[in-house]
């Protein structure tokens, strides 16, 4: 079984996170947020992910800090969770639709942070959550688990709808870039190692 579990813990958050990329998309998460669950239990369910995630933020400041710190140990755990690559696919891409929305996820899980994100959100909140932290979540993940992810709105009105496509569309990228290919021996690289 693939599956990273990390425990990270600062005066900001307390956080425990189990993901097993080999699942069946069951989860349970408890953020505070109740917006964040929802969007954690559509990526889980999406991308057969089993997901247990507890946070104990300090939302009395806002939501920035649990968020951030979620996508950080998310990252982290989808690191320790692929291992050494040997077999992986590497590269995923899916597009989204959800209503009026359609979202584009493209993943190279190359050991290279870097994300591109161009998805314009209309409204500032969805429930108390701040449609701004899309962008800090995604960005934390990329740089903790070291991995290229370019996420491109290409329609969408409604903030709802576009956050969660955007959430599956990343849920499904990663299900194809960590799924494993009987073809490939080795890593999937010509360098010969993805680190």
């Amino acid at each position: 079984m693939r599956e990273g579990k990390v425990e990270r813990n600062t005066k900001e958050t307390e956080i425990k996170l189990a993901i097993n990329l080999d699942g069946t998309g069951k989860s349970s998460i408890k953020t505070g947020i109740g917006f964040f669950d929802h969007m954690l239990e559509g990526f889980a369910k999406h991308g057969f992910f089993d997901l247990d995630v507890t946070v104990k933020g300090d939302l009395m400041v806002d939501g920035h800090h649990t968020v951030e710190d979620t996508g950080i140990v998310l990252g982290t755990a989808l690191k320790e969770a692929v291992g050494d690559k040997v077999g992986m696919t590497r590269y995923g891409t899916f597009i989204l639709p959800m209503d009026d929305a359609l979202v584009l996820c493209s993943i190279d899980f190359c050991s290279r942070p870097y994300l591109s994100f161009d998805c314009d959100i209309p409204a500032e909140k969805c429930g108390y959550f701040e449609t701004e932290l899309v962008r800090e979540f995604f960005y934390a993940i990329s740089y903790a688990a070291g991995m290229n992810l370019h996420i491109k709105k290409i329609s969408g009105e409604n903030s709802h709808h576009i956050i969660e496509a955007t959430f599956k569309a990343f849920a499904k990228a990663l299900d194809l870039a960590t799924s494993k290919d009987p073809r490939i021996k080795d890593v999937l690289s010509t360098k010969g190692k993805l680190k």
